[in-house]
């Protein structure tokens, strides 16, 4: 496979944007300006925008490719199948959101008590976005083999999608993902890019696989905003959308 120059660099873009997030907790700053987590907000309207005027109608084409590889032959639910993918990748993140959910007040009840908690539910949270970041990596070499303009959206859109997923860990699991969990992000997305890199990837396996990243991104953006103890943002998650929205429509 040629070297699609522009690839790497947005890998290490990517990669960077877990590896300082430590040093971009604006959190504490006055609810009067842009604090950290309005910056969130509207890097959800952003990942949100690119779902619906971008992904989605890509998936439209990329059903084609799939219902094309079977042949012509009457396949159950051909028509269907990359959306069932997208609503599979959906239900999935929402389950590990769910489950870290339903485990918050009895972890945070035994580390306040000092006990020691052997935190299975971080590890799997960390795994699950660990696979996930990997995936969005391993899709930026066929993002740079489209072009310049459709490399620059993605990486664009999925630098500031990781700017929630590193929120939305941080506040979960605290030092323990600031210090150490972090890095195996980082490490995910390099990880994800050198096997989409040394590897060749066929129409389908892209179709199924760009399926599961709508599905996620889409799940994710919204877990992060929807009302509840993380107090989204609703005006800045507004501009994030319109403004993004804007530039996909002309560009």
């Amino acid at each position: 496979m040629e070297l699609a120059l522009g690839s790497p660099a947005a890998a290490i873009v990517l990669a960077g944007v877990y590896a300082i997030g430590r040093w971009l907790d604006t959190s504490r700053v006055d609810e009067g300006t842009w604090s950290r987590r309005k910056w969130v907000s509207a890097a959800a309207g952003v990942s949100v925008a690119y779902v619906f005027m971008d992904v989605l109608p890509e998936l439209a084409a990329q059903n084609r490719t799939i219902v094309a590889a079977s042949g012509g032959e009457s396949v159950l639910f051909a028509e269907q199948r990359i959306y069932v993918l997208a609503l599979v990748a959906f239900v999935v993140v929402y389950g590990l959101e769910y489950v870290v959910f339903a485990s918050r007040e009895t972890r945070r009840a035994k580390t306040a008590a000092g006990e020691t908690v052997i935190d299975g539910i971080y590890a799997l949270h960390l795994s699950g976005y660990a696979a996930y970041s990997a995936l969005i990596g391993y899709l930026l070499v066929d993002r740079a083999e489209r072009g310049v303009q459709v490399l620059a959206v993605y990486t664009f859109a999925m630098a500031l999608h990781f700017l929630i997923v590193d929120h939305s860990l941080r506040e979960e699991h605290g030092a323990k993902y600031t210090n150490v969990g972090r890095w195996l992000l980082v490490a995910s997305v390099l990880a994800g890019w050198s096997i989409g890199f040394v590897t060749s990837l066929s129409d389908v396996v892209f179709a199924r696989l760009f399926a599961v990243l709508a599905g996620g991104v889409v799940i994710t953006s919204l877990r992060a905003e929807l009302p509840d103890e993380r107090r989204g943002r609703f005006w800045p998650f507004v501009l994030g959308a319109a403004a993004f929205g804007s530039v996909l429509l002309f560009a």
